[in-house]
C-alpha cells in the first residue's frame, strides 16, 4: 500500500514542518504519531520522512531519504473558460489529479455575468483543492492556476501542440494530432470552452490564432466532462510506450 503523501512549505537542516489546518488534519483526523513514516514534498523533491513531533499545532518531520523522482511528462496545459464554481472547482480537482501543470482561467462571451469578479476572491480554494488533490494523487509538483487572463491573452498561451476542443464531431479525433516524434520538454495546451460552447466569433479567432480543432466524438459533453477527457486522451497519446520520446 502507497504511503500518504504531502507538501511542506520547505525543508531546513533536514526537517520540514506543517503547522495549522495541515497539522491538525494529520493529528485529529489521520491519527499521525511521533514514529510514523509518510512521503513529503516541498514541491521540488520527494522525500521519505518521519514524525518527529505530532501536535494539532505542529507536526515535525525528520527527513531519512530523497526518493527517486518520477519519469518526466510533457507540460500539460488547460485553458479554460470560468463556469459554474462547484463544477469548475470538480475541473481542478481533477485535472489536477491527471497530471496538468497549469490552469489558464478566462471569461468567455457565454460565461456567467460576475463570475469573473467572483474568481479573483476563489484563488485560494482552487489552490487549496489543487494541493489536496496533487497530495492524492501522489504528484512531486503543484500545477499553476494563474489570475484570470482576458480572451486575447488565453489565445496567445504558447505551447508546441495547442488544442482547441471542439463540438464538430467531423473535427479530427484529440489523440489523432499528438506528434508522433516528441520530447520531454514539449507542451501541450487544451482550449475549453464554456457551457453553451463557443461563440462563432471565438471559435474563428482560435483557428486563425494557429488552434487545432479536434473532436471528442459525438457525444454533447459538459464543459468540465469536455476538459477532463480532452487532457486525459492528451496524455495518454503522449505517453504511449511505441512512440519515440527523448530527454535528458
Amino acid at each position: 500500500m502507497a504511503r500518504r503523501r504531502f507538501f511542506v512549505p520547505g525543508i531546513h537542516s533536514g526537517t520540514a514542518e506543517l503547522t495549522g489546518d495541515d497539522a491538525e488534519h494529520l493529528v485529529r483526523v489521520l491519527r499521525a504519531e511521533a514514529g510514523q513514516v509518510y512521503e513529503i514534498c516541498d514541491n521540488q523533491q520527494v522525500y521519505l520522512a518521519r514524525i518527529e513531533v505530532a501536535r494539532k499545532s505542529s507536526v515535525v518531520f525528520r527527513i531519512i531519504e530523497k526518493l527517486p523522482p518520477a519519469p518526466a511528462e510533457a507540460e500539460l496545459i488547460l485553458v479554460t473558460a470560468l463556469f459554474k464554481f462547484d463544477r469548475f472547482e470538480w475541473l481542478v480537482e481533477k485535472a489536477t489529479e491527471l497530471g496538468v501543470a497549469r490552469i489558464i482561467p478566462f471569461a468567455a462571451t457565454r460565461t456567467e455575468k460576475g463570475l469573473a469578479l467572483a474568481a479573483r476572491k476563489r484563488a485560494a480554494r482552487w489552490e487549496r483543492i489543487a494541493q489536496e488533490a496533487s497530495e492524492q494523487s501522489r504528484r512531486s509538483r503543484l500545477p499553476v492556476i494563474e489570475p484570470l487572463v482576458e480572451w486575447g491573452e488565453a489565445l496567445a498561451t504558447p505551447a508546441t501542440v495547442r488544442l482547441l476542443l471542439d463540438e464538430d464531431a467531423e473535427a479530427p479525433p484529440a489523440a489523432s494530432v499528438i506528434p508522433h516524434e516528441r520530447q520531454v520538454s514539449d507542451s501541450i495546451a487544451v482550449l475549453l470552452g464554456p457551457e453553451g460552447g463557443w461563440t462563432p466569433e471565438e471559435h474563428r479567432a482560435a483557428i486563425d490564432g494557429a488552434w487545432k480543432p479536434v473532436s471528442l466524438g459525438r457525444s454533447v459533453l459538459r464543459a468540465e466532462t469536455a476538459g477532463l477527457a480532452g487532457l486525459a486522451v492528451v496524455r495518454a497519446s503522449w505517453q504511449e510506450t511505441n512512440a519515440t520520446v527523448t530527454g535528458e
